[in-house]
């Protein structure tokens, strides 16, 4: 659904709220992306009818409960979903997530129990209705002029702020590296003094704001704010990690932050991985191989929860080392291993990681010569993984016994098609027997 189409539904329901007697505002985000011109994905609506009221006005069967405890609906309006919520202030923060309850208030409150100066605007959409050079911009707490010198800054006490939220430690470095900001000095030293916290937040939780911080372009940033700040460490409390980690070399993450599209998740936190590595002393040649990188896996996986799926990713960019081995450059053997590299699901994770291997000095020539044996083999074979010639039920036809040599017996025989060697099934029934 377009932006256009999602703002059109949100001012439906702000007239309709004000036509039922109630203040109702843009809010938040949205309000920050159009001062900065951005288009923003959510239109979110803030108002002065709390939950109940917001219901008696659009009817049940539009409106649903998301939170309303804290003040939150969703209104159905036309094809749209808009969170529509309740003016607020939060009472005290126990577990450093959420408040321990709210009281509806005003838009001037509800500006300043939020994060971050940049995030505490409203808008009246309508305002131009009444005057032309008036664009409905309400600002309660510094945030125009923060967006105008390009500041992160925290609505209030900074060390209130991350204390009521730990997950705002992450956000911090999120807003500021992808709207290209300056943290705000009494802001960047409560979030070094209270990085630790971020092991008070859910896995998941913080594996989420990486995944939206390390795909985009402005990663490069993230990373550099991350490891200055000290939330590496916890947040990848499973690796070792020097005291002097800020200052040490992270040539893998460095060379990533260059790249200047998106990069598959699983390749920023490979890069990542292996910076870490590297700085704990494990050589590269070392890291990337089998068993290191899925030591490196789980040790992600167990630090933001990945799924499997996101795991066998990482693990996946992380295994280069057999296309990586120079016996296999050139070679009929190597061929089998480049195809199935190629043909592997995880290798749009694996090649973002590869070519910045290619920068690394132990290395680099064996990486740019992978990079190009790679591309080669693409044009020349488009068919890079066929069917194999025989499986094992053909195997089981023949009279071998199960077992595990049918699995060997499998791979080798595959290995030689891979390779060019067989093309016909008797071809591939030799290479088996003579391997079982």
């Amino acid at each position: 659904m377009s932006a256009i189409t999602l703002r059109e539904d949100a001012l439906l329901v702000i007239r309709r709220l004000r036509d039922a007697g109630h203040v109702a505002l843009l809010a938040g985000g949205c309000v920050r992306d159009e001062l900065m011109g951005l288009e923003p994905k959510d239109f979110d609506v803030a108002t002065d009818a709390v939950p109940d009221r917001v219901r008696e006005v659009f009817g049940r069967h539009l409106t649903q409960a998301v939170g309303a405890a804290f003040g939150v609906m969703l209104v159905r309006q036309n094809r749209s979903q808009i969170e529509v919520a309740t003016f607020r202030a939060d009472g005290s923060y126990s577990d450093g997530r959420r408040p321990d309850g709210v009281r509806f208030t005003n838009a001037k409150e509800d500006a300043e129990r939020r994060d971050f100066t940049i995030n505490g605007l409203f808008r009246d959409p309508f305002a131009r209705d009444d005057d032309p050079d008036d664009d409905g911009v309400i600002d309660h707490v510094g945030g125009r002029r923060d967006l105008k010198a390009k500041v992160l800054r925290c609505i209030g006490d900074p060390e209130r702020r991350f204390g009521e939220d730990y997950l705002r430690l992450l956000r911090a470095v999120r807003f500021a590296a992808r709207f290209d900001l300056t943290i705000h000095p009494a802001t960047w030293r409560s979030l070094c003094d209270n990085a630790f916290r971020i092991t008070g937040i859910a896995a998941e939780r913080v594996g989420d704001e990486l995944r939206r911080m390390l795909v985009v372009p402005s990663r490069g940033q993230a990373w550099e704010l991350l490891w200055q700040s000290g939330l590496i460490g916890p947040i990848f409390r499973d690796m070792p990690i020097p005291n002097d980690a800020p200052n040490r070399s992270r040539p893998f993450t460095r060379a990533m932050a260059e790249v200047s599209d998106d990069v598959p998740f699983a390749s920023a936190i490979a890069a990542t991985l292996l910076d870490l590595a590297h700085q704990a002393g494990v050589p590269t040649t070392e890291a990337v191989r089998p068993e290191a990188a899925q030591s490196l896996a789980d040790a992600g996986r167990r630090s933001l929860r990945l799924s499997n799926a996101e795991t066998d990713a990482v693990r996946a960019a992380l295994s280069l080392w057999p296309v990586l081995e120079p016996a296999t450059h050139g070679s009929v053997a190597g061929l089998a291993t480049t195809r199935r590299f190629l043909g592997s699901p995880h290798v749009e994770s694996a090649l973002p990681l590869l070519r910045t291997l290619a920068r690394d000095r132990n290395l680099g020539e064996a990486a740019v010569t992978t990079l190009d044996e790679l591309g080669q083999v693409r044009d020349r074979l488009p068919d890079i993984l066929p069917a194999p010639l025989i499986s094992g039920d053909d195997l089981l036809t023949a009279g071998w016994q199960p077992g595990p040599h049918i699995a060997r017996a499998l791979t080798a025989a595959y290995d030689a098609q891979l390779e060019g060697r067989i093309t016909t099934r008797d071809e591939a029934l030799a290479v088996a027997n003579s391997v079982g």
